[in-house]
């Protein structure tokens, strides 16, 4: 990392992104080039409205990814599967084996976006999971309880309880990331539990609270759904354990934007998808984070050595430049007649160089 003049540039090793959804079709080709932009690589999440859930399918839905990526532009997506109750060892035999799957995405049922398909019972699971941790695959996971007597706002501490504990202490030597955490519990556990665990961190969740969903944008009541996302927004005190835990310099927690475009009207609705679309800003919104709380000088590592080291891939050898100046306009995003709003649009202080 090199800094010049107090901090008002900052030049760090290429970052990538351990957590993205870039979806399909005219949207993947609408949103992509933002985040091969500012990431020289990127987990993409297997959730299309068709799960991916073999490694052939998973290898057809990257090449549709690398068609897509503009010509001037490097970019290289890490494809996953979808774990089911039907998933079988040997589908992670022929992922180990391809060389280009890097880990098994576990959704629980109804969590999240396109989570129908998801895991009911971790026991459906037993024989792939342990043929993951022979083979070393890595498990991400969607940390949240579904049910509906467990409020929205606790789903990931009874995950931690009921699911993820039991389910690490039967598959001891599973490489586990529990993704976009967003509790000081979640932050405690991966601290402080045995064996190789990581969980990434979104960049809205290290900057809001819960009640940015609550407030317009004159400060008086109202709901911004674009600020809704599943794990929801938390209360001010996990705010702050996240940023503590980023800016640590504790190899288990690294970059993962959870970035998740939906059309406007599908935000702007009686009910509102759940995700926040924050790729075109979202290495400007972690510096903000970062310079907020003094702790710019560990931003690479987050961004672009701890992932990497975890996935066991090589470090990135580019370098991106952030300046301390307000990003210039976005372009309209839109796709087939669709518009795609960013979050923090003309509210951050950072900005890539050209």
């Amino acid at each position: 990392m090199s800094t010049e003049t107090a901090l008002q540039t900052l030049t760090i090793t290429q970052p990538d992104d351990w957590h993205l959804h870039l979806r399909d079709g005219a949207t993947m080709a609408a949103v992509l080039p933002f985040s091969a932009r500012s990431f020289a690589r990127a987990i993409v999440m297997p959730n299309l409205r068709s799960p991916v859930t073999t490694v052939q399918q998973a290898l057809a839905y990257r090449a549709r990814i690398l068609e897509a990526i503009p010509a001037q532009m490097a970019f290289e997506p890490l494809m996953t599967l979808y774990l089911t109750s039907a998933s079988s060892p040997e589908e992670i035999d022929r992922a180990r084996e391809s060389g280009l799957i890097h880990g098994v995405k576990l959704y629980p049922a109804r969590a999240t976006t396109h989570s129908d398909a998801g895991v009911q019972s971790i026991a459906d699971c037993a024989a792939v999971l342990d043929r993951m941790q022979r083979l070393d695959v890595p498990l991400l996971v969607h940390g949240e309880v579904a049910r509906p007597d467990v409020d929205v706002f606790d789903r990931e501490r009874f995950f931690l309880d009921e699911v993820l504990i039991p389910l690490r202490r039967d598959f001891p030597a599973l490489r586990v990331v529990l993704e976009h955490v967003t509790t000081s519990d979640a932050v405690q556990y991966v601290r402080e539990a045995p064996g190789r665990i990581a969980a990434t961190i979104t960049a809205h969740h290290l900057l809001y609270n819960r009640n940015a969903m609550f407030l317009g944008t004159d400060g008086s009541a109202g709901m911004r759904p674009h600020f809704y996302c599943l794990p929801v927004l938390k209360r001010e005190s996990h705010r702050r354990a996240l940023l503590g835990a980023a800016t640590s310099g504790s190899p288990r927690f690294f970059l993962g934007t959870d970035s998740a475009p939906h059309p406007r009207g599908e935000k702007e609705s009686a009910c509102a998808c759940a995700g926040c679309f924050t790729a075109p800003l979202a290495l400007p919104m972690y510096a903000q984070a970062f310079d907020q709380a003094g702790a710019l000088d560990r931003l690479e590592a987050f961004a672009s050595f701890y992932g990497a080291d975890f996935y066991g891939l090589p470090r990135n050898a580019g370098v991106v430049t952030l300046v301390r100046q307000a990003p210039a306009p976005l372009p309209k995003i839109t796709a087939q007649g669709w518009e795609f709003v960013p979050l923090a649009s003309g509210a951050c202080d950072w900005s890539l160089a050209d």
